[in-house]
């Protein structure tokens, strides 16, 4: 699906089936990028490369080594059935073989494609940046559950559009449980309602992921960059080969 401007202040409509093509190329692709083998890194003494996280320039959050050689890049929405896809079929892989030896980071950059989705990624930020990228596979390892709720339930998600800007989205997390879902892995309900009662973070929030993925010219999710360079494919099966491609081997 094409990502447009949303109005995330106003009153919207509900859209789930909102990702791309897994079995398509991204747009304008550029293929692999080429590279010697990398020796494995150390992380830094008594720690794992899979403890150190950071929130980037780009609004996103890198897990890994942060001067990692080869750096991949994910816009992922949190509503998108293929990136649950990806996320399911790539991740312990990805942690184990890859990030945890310092050649590789990961960093996903959040798209919002819906009202849900910028409720999901208010509270996957609301932690801390070592917890996003463990909330948010767990937020796709769920997703089904997730837009279920709302899907079945959809006149709580029009009265929660239709609230005031600073209780819309709590209104919203609280019709699809979301403020269960996380308490549950350790965000209390009183932050996460206080960072989803903040209309202006939300904004710049939401400001910055359209203005960097129109930068790059994503038009759906999820769409991958390796060191800056768009790659075909978006499933782990032609993931894996570009990182080795790279040097991760």
């Amino acid at each position: 699906m094409h990502l447009s401007r949303l109005a995330f202040l106003a009153p919207l409509t509900l859209a789930l089936a909102a990702c791309g093509n897994a079995d398509e190329p991204a747009a304008g692709a550029s293929g692999a990028v080429e590279g010697e083998a990398i020796a494995a890194i150390p992380a830094p003494a008594g720690s794992s490369w899979l403890e150190i996280a950071s929130k980037t320039e780009q609004g996103g959050f890198v897990l890994g080594n942060p001067d990692a050689p080869i750096k991949l890049v994910e816009y992922a929405s949190h509503t998108c059935a293929h990136c649950a896809t990806f996320a399911e079929t790539a991740t312990a892989a990805l942690q184990e073989e890859y990030i945890s030896s310092g050649r590789v980071s990961f960093e996903i950059r959040p798209i919002f494609l819906n009202p849900l989705d910028v409720a999901i990624d208010v509270l996957a930020q609301c932690g801390t940046p070592t917890s996003y990228h463990g909330l948010s596979d767990q937020v796709w390892g769920s997703l089904d559950q997730i837009t279920g709720t709302m899907q079945n339930n959809p006149a709580a998600f029009e009265a929660a559009m239709s609230a005031p800007p600073e209780q819309r989205f709590v209104s919203l997390a609280q019709a699809g449980g979301l403020i269960d879902f996380f308490a549950a892995r350790g965000l209390s309900a009183d932050q996460a309602r206080q960072c989803l009662g903040d209309t202006a973070k939300i904004e710049q929030i939401a400001n910055q992921s359209q203005t960097v993925a129109q930068a790059d010219e994503v038009t759906g999710t999820p769409t991958f960059f390796l060191n800056g360079r768009r790659l075909d494919g978006n499933t782990w099966a032609a993931i894996e080969p570009a990182l080795q491609s790279a040097g991760a081997r």
